[in-house]
């Protein structure tokens, strides 16, 4: 349910406000708009080994859910940032289910999609087993025009863009000419070429997010934190993600960098981790946190949405946050280092009113959740 003031409830769960203590009348509605393809995920979960050519695999769990960007527009708006969504719904039950999960189920605004008649959604089967996925995906573009992002984007706090090797997106500059501040990851180079010069836009990004190995092979090193520097002369803060090993950043105005590890859980699914990690990096900018305290709370929501299925369905919110919190500091299941590093959590969450670890309930198509 989203209410006039922006304050909403999401699966049920009350929304923290993390920008509450930087709102100022007149300032944009919008705090993040994103642009990209939405696509229904199936995921099979609770498979033992990839699954072998010639023969039957039986998984042990299933979810669906709206996946692609939608994956990260429900991650910020789970954090309770007033995100807008332009993209391009098919009409058809996969559509109509997208649209409803994303419009009431998570309070994004969709004012800017547009559904196109005859067009069927695309699929994707995501397939997750030993901490790892393997996906297939269908679909077609969508007709003209098959951007779905106005040439004028709205006014913003910021934007998230996906940057496309060989393609530069318009809308991508004007976001930063108006004032919007521009977070930007990447996808894989399937040409191979990984082209320094595919990265252009980073002239108008505050910062860039890239796993390791795309960071090494844009910049042509064989280290990650070697990569983050070098990306730093192209972007005001590159920050390279190492997987296990946690986050490292530059910041390339001021030449202050951070290195934070990851926490330990266990792994169930890691579609749309990275998306989390995108989503909790922008909240904790937007409000102004330290570079530190950004990359630990970006690694903390990407390794809670781990533990759930799906990508979408699995982006924490604030109060399974406070519970992972409240967890931590009662067990000593994690390094003593990390309660030194989550400690600016005390003065950000809610009481946690559950145990934890949670489990969400995964929304099927053909059943009505209460």
């Amino acid at each position: 349910m989203t209410t006039h003031d922006g304050d909403k409830l999401a699966a049920g769960y009350p929304l923290l406000d993390p920008l509450a203590a930087v709102r100022r009348p007149g300032d944009p509605e919008c705090d993040v708009y994103l642009t990209g393809t939405v696509f229904l995920d199936i995921i099979f979960t609770g498979l033992d080994s990839a699954p072998v050519r010639g023969t039957e695999s039986w998984a042990r769990g299933m979810g669906s859910s709206p996946g692609g960007v939608a994956n990260m527009a429900t991650a910020l708006a789970r954090l309770g940032l007033r995100t807008s969504l332009a993209a391009a719904f098919g009409d058809d039950h996969y559509g109509d289910y997208c649209r409803d999960a994303l419009d009431r189920g998570e309070g994004i605004d969709l004012s800017l999609s547009r559904t196109i008649p005859g067009w069927h959604s695309p699929v994707t089967v995501s397939m997750a087993y030993e901490g790892e996925r393997t996906m297939v995906s269908h679909g077609h573009e969508a007709p003209p025009p098959e951007e779905p992002a106005p040439s004028c984007p709205p006014p913003a706090r910021a934007a998230v863009a996906s940057l496309v090797p060989g393609r530069r997106q318009e809308w991508v500059a004007e976001t930063a000419r108006r004032g919007g501040r521009v977070f930007a990851d990447v996808g894989w180079d399937d040409t191979g070429r990984w082209d320094p010069a595919d990265l252009a836009e980073l002239e108008h990004c505050e910062a860039f997010l890239p796993n390791a190995e795309e960071a090494m092979r844009y910049t042509r090193t064989d280290c990650p934190r070697a990569a983050a520097r070098a990306l730093a002369d192209l972007v005001p803060l590159a920050v390279v993600t190492l997987g296990s090993e946690g986050a490292y950043a530059v910041d390339g105005r001021t030449g202050e960098t951070a290195e934070v590890p990851a926490i330990a859980v266990e792994a169930m699914d890691p579609t749309g981790a990275g998306d989390v990690f995108v989503a909790g990096f922008v909240t904790g900018t937007l409000a102004g946190w330290p570079l530190a305290d950004r990359l630990a709370f970006a690694g903390l929501t990407a390794a809670l949405s781990v533990q759930e299925f799906g990508g979408s369905l699995s982006a924490p919110g604030w109060v399974e946050i406070a519970a992972w919190w409240q967890h931590a500091r009662a067990y000593d299941d994690q390094p003593a280092g990390a309660l030194r590093r989550y400690a600016f959590l005390d003065r950000l969450l809610p009481a946690a009113a559950r145990p934890w670890p949670l489990r969400r309930a995964v929304p099927t198509i053909g059943f009505r959740q209460a």
